[in-house]
């Protein structure tokens, strides 16, 4: 297995899929690191002499990705949650922020259905 930016990738996977087990690398962003270290993308990883593992880190070493790119999420949605925007609130609640309807759906932002009893009638 080759380790590239603190990630094994998998060796019997293509380059270009591989690379995209790393935080922040997608498949474009892989296409353009392979070229850069000019290695083939439909080359297995496990071919990859020490040469083109070389490459590719050097590569992906001007990108910013893993736990660098979180930190910096997290921090961006920390300064939405602190100025109090309309994202930041939707964050603090839990709730969907990219104009989702909620009444049925976003189980997965809001969680486990609470139920709310009814009120009981009162009796004459």
């Amino acid at each position: 297995m080759a380790r590239i930016a603190g990630v094994d990738v998998p060796k019997q996977k293509r380059g270009i899929i591989a690379l995209t087990y790393i935080f922040g690398i997608g498949k474009s962003r892989a296409k353009e690191i392979l070229a850069k270290a000019q290695v083939s993308e439909d080359k297995k990883v496990q071919d990859w002499n020490d040469d083109e593992i070389s490459a590719i880190r050097e590569a992906v070493s001007y990108f910013k990705i893993e736990g660098e790119l979180r930190s910096e999420i997290q921090l961006n949605i920390k300064r939405l949650m602190d100025i109090g925007c309309q994202r930041g609130i939707r964050h603090r609640a839990g709730l969907p922020l990219r104009g989702q309807r909620t009444k049925n759906n976003s189980r997965t932002r809001k969680g486990k259905r609470k139920t709310v009893a009814n009120k009981k009638k009162a009796t004459k």
